[in-house]
């Protein structure tokens, strides 16, 4: 059986006047990520990690901040078009551990609606899907509040025919 490792990680700033999208799910809060897209950071380091397992570039490659077709997109289909990348290239996604760093808001109660988002797109089990949060302990752009950061990383194998 051929497996895959990939690591993805991204990074947004923290604004007020947007909403905070993580894993998938909307979480209320004073401030909300900064992009082209919804920002999701952790749907984005995820992407990156699949992609990176293949060595096929990273989400920016594949759906760049200068097309306008991904204005304001719903990161859950940036993860499912690259999920069906990933698939045309005769892989499955057989765990994903991912770590955020947040100083605020807490992430915790929202951890087992973002696995039950990112596993129904991913086709694999809620308990293939691993994510932890942290924070800086006030140290940085993370501590100030001003962005938070998610890494990934992806293993893969090569579907059986």
């Amino acid at each position: 059986m051929s497996y895959r490792i990939g690591s993805g990680v991204d990074f947004h700033q923290l604004v007020e006047g947007r909403d905070l999208y993580i894993g998938g799910v909307k979480i209320p809060h004073i401030k909300g990520s900064l992009g082209h897209s919804d920002a999701d950071v952790l749907l984005h380091a995820i992407c990156d990690a699949l992609l990176g397992a293949l060595c096929l570039g990273d989400i920016g490659v594949h759906f760049p901040d200068t097309n306008e077709e991904y204005k304001d997109i719903d990161s859950k289909i940036l993860l499912k078009k690259t999920f069906l990348i990933i698939n045309e290239k005769g892989f499955q996604v057989v765990n994903i551990d991912s770590t955020l760093c947040l100083q605020a808001p807490k992430i915790a109660p929202y951890i087992t609606q973002m696995q039950t988002v990112i596993a129904e797109i991913l086709q694999i089990q809620v308990s293939d899907i691993s994510i932890k949060a942290t924070t800086t302990e006030k140290m940085g752009f993370v501590g100030r509040q001003e962005g938070l950061v998610a890494y990934a990383t992806a293993l893969l194998s090569k579907k059986h025919i």
